[in-house]
């Protein structure tokens, strides 16, 4: 049997990088597949959701704010000083991130695993087999977005696109604007009815007739004064240069377009989680999300297996929440390990 882990993390967001500084600290030398940067096809993003975000303010002991990815930096640089590895092109190397440059090009995915039988095996993209007695599965989730190049430039760039309102609705930038958000579920409603806090009015864009939302929330929206929704209507195009200016929409039933301008344009049309190759291997929900065996822990289906962050949350989504499921997974996974035998 080649070497085998203490503990293997698969992904380097919030979740990923906390769970691994308490590994870390606690002795159990963690290896992290931390995932390939956005502009090569990857299971997982490298500091997640975070790196698309320009200005996070609402993340504890910040008090000015601080980007997500010089955020994610931070704590990759905190794991790596407590003796985390990573997998890289060129082997087990830190090859920490600069806060100023985003995450190294050289990070490896992970293409697999097999939870089949212990020690559990996680294949990396070039395929090397990696064996552990203890896996914590941080993969999170992301946006699902419109897909208008417009739209991906300035969530990017910081131009007043988001997919998360909760996160950014009560930045600066966007209060007192009138704002779109794109939805008719739940999430959509939940997403308008919070920026009408900052907002000097929201549109809803939904291309049905009525909303999906549960009747109590279509309800909400319809009787919010500030909100109006535009029925039957899709965004057709992002308008602006260095900043959102206007939405290009698109009546389904005419075919007419016309220009909405607005300061602010967020997205709400659901989450992916990253979790497809795990499919067979660990208990999924409806939705792809790992199951949670209890739900004040991180357990999961498989004995060994744990979980933390967006990729098993559906609800709240958010850094600070998806940090404390990493370090529940490090202390569930170590306390594990002990039981096992594994020090």
């Amino acid at each position: 049997m080649p070497n085998v882990e203490k503990l293997i993390i698969i992904g380097s967001g919030p979740a990923g990088w906390t769970a691994a500084i308490y590994a870390a600290r606690a002795n159990l030398n963690p290896l992290v597949f931390a995932g390939r940067p956005k502009s090569v096809p990857s299971t997982i993003l490298p500091g997640g959701q975070l790196m698309l975000t320009t200005e996070v303010e609402n993340y504890p002991g910040f008090p000015e704010g601080v980007t997500g990815p010089k955020l994610m930096a931070y704590f990759e640089q905190q794991a790596v000083r407590f003796g985390t590895r990573i997998v890289t092109d060129d082997g087990l190397n830190p090859d920490v991130s600069n806060p100023d440059d985003g995450h190294s090009a050289k990070y490896q995915d992970c293409a697999s695993v097999d939870f089949s039988r212990r020690p559990f095996k996680v294949v990396s993209e070039d395929g090397t087999a990696y064996h552990a007695h203890s896996v914590i599965i941080a993969t999170g989730a992301t946006a699902n977005w419109i897909g208008l190049e417009n739209e991906q430039r300035l969530a990017r760039s910081g131009g007043g696109v988001s997919a998360c309102a909760v996160c950014d609705g009560a930045m600066p930038i966007f209060r007192g604007k009138e704002l779109a958000v794109v939805g008719g579920g739940d999430s959509a409603v939940e997403e308008a009815t919070y920026l009408t806090k900052f907002a000097r009015k929201v549109y809803m864009i939904h291309r049905r007739d009525a909303l999906r939302a549960s009747k109590i929330m279509a309800d909400r929206a319809r009787n919010n004064p500030k909100i109006e929704i535009k029925w039957n209507s899709v965004v057709t195009d992002v308008l602006g240069d260095d900043s959102i200016k206007a939405l290009r929409v698109k009546d389904v039933v005419t075919g007419a377009e016309s220009d909405l301008p607005v300061g602010g344009l967020f997205v709400a049309i659901g989450h992916t989680p990253a979790t497809s190759f795990l499919k067979g291997q660990v208990e999924l929900d409806a939705k792809g999300y790992v199951k949670l065996k209890d739900p004040y822990r991180s357990t999961t289906s498989v004995e060994g297996v744990f979980v933390a962050g967006d990729c098993a949350d559906s609800l709240y989504r958010q850094a600070v929440t998806a940090a404390g499921m990493g370090c529940k997974a490090a202390l569930d996974a170590e306390r594990w390990l002990a039981d096992q035998g594994v020090h």
